[in-house]
């Protein structure tokens, strides 16, 4: 974890718009017509229909997609009583959190008010406003009071995060670890260092998972809670301990199999780690500083399970992983509470994904080849894309079973979906793509077998059931490369063409190609040559009928497999060029870019092919294209030079298909804002549409183009290169592309295989 220096978090906060978090629109507001059903006289509708059904505000306003985040400031992180105001970074840092892990919209409100009965009252009287609310940073005891109260007076969602966010993370870190140890958790004693309402909680959470009372040892700053003691408050007493041999950390944790410190750091040393039990599980939460650091704790006892609140340690207990799932699973249900069934699902729902395989996103963004369930992976990640379905499914099903939704989610699948989308995982048009494949998998050859992306993404095709995958390249690399990644290569078939074994199949390959290009200069010597270069002998593959589809380019030159395309497969008839597309899911819609990778200083008639296979390939998607070709002048104003090429090219597409959506050459601002367009130049073909197809004048400016928005805007969804105009389904990912989109190329180039035997067994 990279050291933050004070300057560095100041500068943070104020740089640009002070604060994290900001309020959008998210309905149409550009016409009077528009504001006046935003507000009067339109909003008035709502507002009756609200009155006379309070329910309907969840239909008509952001209440069930609204949590409010309330503090008083009482005990802000690890700064104790600051103060309500200066809290509030701590508060819009939480409703950032929200956002960006569950789509919740958050207003952050500080409560200038110590006093419990006065904050309660404040908090009821602003909760109609939300669909939920998160207390955060109050100090114990006052905040078991203040939860426990509007718990028990409201009808949404109450959670004191402190309390059980950790609680239930932590609980499914224990619940893990003791499986790791092979212990019981009804056997096991636990000592907690700390009483205040982080420790309490996640004990009684405990308590609720089956430890038993008997076996749990609690310590605050005055040492054991023992039952002798008078100066205990009601939380505390729930943990008083009989025994009366014990009074210090020291002495309670001799034989101990749990330590969970909430308290400060420093705390437990290395001889106290090795006075616990074999295979001890220790939780040090203490922030920054854990009760012992994760090096001692190893050096003394190799055999301890660890977990710390730290990023860079292994095991990070962290509340993300949490709170902003159990919360879109309250809310998605209109849950009038988050009871104990809630939370309690949310434990194994936490517990059961640290034991499936790790997604290739989670080991990129800690930079490691593979985690798996163990000593050192027993909590998943932050960054797991699968907690928003896991976690939130669990939430939502305990919060029916346990009888405090409002609302049914009867088609889990559907909601799952939704909820990928609402978090930008997964588009309607992946999703689509990668159904339609499914429905009929093909055989589809990956380029650079060796490449641990073209490998995760074989794999990850297999599991999905996407296609048959067929790797290209040395098997013991392979199967080296493989088991270090910890990756199955069950039902994926390897082929090493190098090998004596492919003898026949190289030869055998090259007079076809010989035969093919003949009188094109080929002979058969240097066909058989050729046929050891992984695009020649993967092309005549799909060529011979030995495999449906072909996957490259994650490290080859896209001048060379161009070349081998078109020699190997050939490019439609009607058309003497071929290109790329990329596709652009945006909040603004779905746009087709061509060409971005082929050709570089098109003339008109290159121009004129990449417009018509961009006409196919958008039809390819269920699609209506709308076409604008762009340039950096408008119709005709600019007579030399590459508009002149765009001109030519609109004038041939216009004759030869007067019933296409098709204009330009234009800027493309004009090709984007249709109000712009019809006002300027009205005698568009265009007018009135909005356009989802643009045709760039060269592959410089489609290549920058698209690469600029999607470094811009990394949360839109890019899907390509995809091939337009070759005989078979010959696609390219771009260089280093990711494993995701490597799967999502994957299922296009199947749809395409598809399609491709559609058509010849129609013919």
């Amino acid at each position: 974890m990279a050291k933050i220096t004070k300057e560095a978090a100041l500068l943070y906060h104020s740089q640009g718009k002070p604060g994290k978090i900001e309020v959008v629109p998210t309905k149409p507001y550009s016409t009077q017509t528009d504001l006046s059903l935003a507000y009067s006289p339109g909003v008035a509708e709502p507002c009756l229909e609200i009155e006379k059904n309070p329910q309907d505000a969840y239909k008509y306003t952001a209440k069930g997609n609204l949590v409010a985040v309330i503090s008083n400031g009482t005990a802000v992180l690890g700064l104790g009583n600051i103060g309500a105001l200066s809290g509030k970074p701590v508060m819009e840092g939480k409703g950032l959190l929200f956002k960006i892990y569950a789509g919740i919209d958050v207003f952050d409100i500080e409560v200038d008010e110590k006093d419990p009965d006065k904050f309660i009252e404040a908090v009821k009287a602003i909760a109609p406003t939300f669909g939920g609310i998160n207390l955060e940073d109050i100090k114990a005891p006052e905040c078991f009071e203040i939860e426990r109260r509007l718990k028990e007076e409201l009808d949404i969602p109450v959670m004191h995060d402190d309390q059980h966010g950790t609680a239930i993370i932590s609980s499914a870190g224990l619940v893990n670890a003791l499986q790791v140890a092979g212990k019981n958790i009804a056997d096991v004693k636990i000592v907690v260092n700390g009483a205040g309402a982080s420790a309490v909680s996640c004990t009684k959470l405990y308590v609720s998972l089956g430890a038993r009372l008997e076996n749990i040892v609690m310590l605050d700053s005055k040492g054991v809670i023992s039952k002798a003691r008078t100066d205990l408050n009601e939380q505390k007493r729930y943990f008083a301990t009989d025994r009366t041999d014990i009074h210090t950390l020291e002495e309670a944790i001799k034989g101990a199999d749990v330590f969970l410190g909430l308290s400060k750091g420093n705390v437990l040393n290395q001889d106290m780690v090795r006075s616990m039990a074999p295979m001890p599980i220790v939780f040090a939460l203490a922030n920054p500083t854990p009760e012992i650091s994760y090096e001692d704790a190893m050096a003394a006892r190799p055999d301890v399970l660890m977990a710390t609140g730290r990023s860079d340690y292994p095991n990070q207990i962290n509340n993300v992983i949490g709170f902003p799932y159990i919360f879109r699973g309250a809310l998605d249900t209109h849950a009038k509470a988050i009871n104990e069934e809630m939370k309690i699902a949310a434990v194994h729902a936490i517990a059961n994904l640290a034991k499936q395989p790790v997604p290739d996103v989670v080991n990129a963004a800690y930079h490691v080849n593979n985690f798996s369930f163990g000593p050192e992976y027993f909590i998943p990640k932050p960054v797991d894309p699968r907690l928003i379905t896991e976690v939130s499914c669990a939430v939502a099903k305990a919060a029916m079973e346990s009888g405090v939704a409002r609302i049914e989610i009867e088609d889990w699948d559907a909601y799952r979906v939704h909820l990928r989308e609402l978090m930008g995982y997964e588009s309607e048009l992946t999703r689509q793509l990668h159904d339609t494949a499914r429905r009929n998998p093909q055989r589809v050859v990956f380029a650079e077998g060796g490449h641990p992306n073209m490998l995760k993404a074989a794999v990850e095709a297999k599991s999905e059931g996407i296609c048959h995958p067929i790797l290209l390249g040395n098997d013991e690399v392979i199967a080296k490369m493989a088991q270090q990644l910890d990756l199955s290569l069950e039902g994926i078939e390897i082929v090493n063409l190098r090998h004596p074994n492919e003898l026949e199949r190289r030869e055998r390959y090259a007079r076809i190609l010989t035969e093919k290009r003949a009188r094109e200069g080929f002979t058969y010597e240097e066909a058989n040559d050729k046929m050891f270069e992984r695009n020649y002998f993967g092309m005549m593959m799909v060529e011979t009928g030995d495999a449906d589809a072909f996957i490259t380019g994650i490290y080859t030159k896209y001048s060379n497999t161009i070349k081998v395309a078109k020699e190997v497969i050939g490019i439609q008839p009607g058309f003497k060029h071929f290109g790329t597309m990329h596709i652009l899911n945006s909040k603004k819609g779905t746009f087709f870019l061509a060409d971005t990778l082929i050709n570089r200083h098109p003339d008109t008639e290159t121009l004129t092919d990449i417009a018509k296979l961009a006409d196919k390939t958008v039809r390819f998607f269920n699609h209506i294209p709308v076409m604008a070709m762009l340039s950096y002048s408008n119709f005709g104003a600019d007579t030399s030079g590459s508009p002149v090429k765009v001109h030519e090219a609109i004038n041939s597409m216009q004759k030869e298909f007067p019933d296409l959506a098709i204009d330009g050459e234009m800027q493309v601002n004009f090709a984007l804002n249709r109000e712009l367009r019809d006002a300027k130049y009205p005698f568009t073909r265009l007018k009135g549409k909005d356009v989802n197809t643009l045709v760039f004048p060269n592959l410089s400016s489609a290549n920058i183009g698209y690469k600029l928005l999607q470094a811009m805007d990394p949360d839109t969804e890019f899907i390509g290169p995809i091939q337009m105009g070759l005989n078979k389904p010959i696609h390219f990912t771009d260089f280093e592309s990711s494993v995701r989109d490597i799967v999502n190329i994957t299922a296009v180039a199947v749809i395409d295989a598809i399609v491709e035997k559609k058509k010849k067994g129609n013919q």
